[in-house]
């Protein structure tokens, strides 16, 4: 197992750590995170720690697809693993935010829901020899929701001591550049995924 590969690893381990933090009932093995007064705003340090893992595993998606890259170790395995690591960061950790009422669950749903579709997309697209490669309004749509989940993590400080809804913002953002990127994807491949032949029969 190379380093890239390594990396992606740690980043589904992470999220994992990212996750127990935001549901581990702490309070039933009597210990009793603190929440911290800041500009008027009660935050629970558990969602401050969870927020600070979360970036740490964002710098390693990044990291591993450079070292990848540079030293030409792209496997098939690292890239199995870095798209299980990729929807793992992400996904598991909005429909938590969307439970703990964080967030709006209409945005898991939707960046789910294409995710879902986009997948299959280039599944169909890769199985007819087409190499999708990721588009400007896909790259927009993640890093929005990345800033957008950190900034929900720190209680969108510090935004939120000014009025400002950055962090909704910026992820409701994201969600329709989701819709976007997934039309996109669908224009992109439509004449693989729809041939103009296909569902035409030969009559006799």
């Amino acid at each position: 197992m190379n380093t890239p590969t390594k990396l992606t690893v740690l980043r589904i381990i992470l999220t994992v750590v990212v996750i127990l933090f935001m549901l581990f009932p702490f309070y039933a093995v009597g210990i009793e995170m603190p929440k911290v007064l800041i500009g008027g705003i009660y935050v629970r340090v558990e969602y401050f720690i969870a927020g600070t893992i979360f970036i740490i595993a964002s710098l390693t998606d990044f990291l591993d697809g450079y070292l990848a890259r540079k030293n030409n170790q792209v496997t098939d395995l690292g890239k199995m693993l870095d798209a299980i690591a990729d929807k793992l960061l992400v996904n598991p950790i909005l429909i938590v935010l969307a439970v703990q009422g964080f967030i709006t669950p209409w945005i898991p749903v939707v960046i789910i829901f294409r995710d879902i579709v986009v997948d299959a997309i280039k599944m169909e697209a890769g199985r007819k020899g087409k190499v999708q490669a990721a588009i400007s309004s896909g790259k927009i749509k993640t890093a929005s929701m990345m800033v957008g989940i950190v900034l929900t993590f720190f209680y969108n400080l510090p935004f939120e001591l000014w009025g400002l809804r950055v962090s909704d913002f910026l992820l409701y953002f994201a969600m329709i550049m989701s819709v976007i990127s997934m039309v996109e994807y669908y224009r992109l491949n439509k004449d693989i995924i729809l041939p103009k032949n296909e569902g035409q029969t030969d009559t006799i």
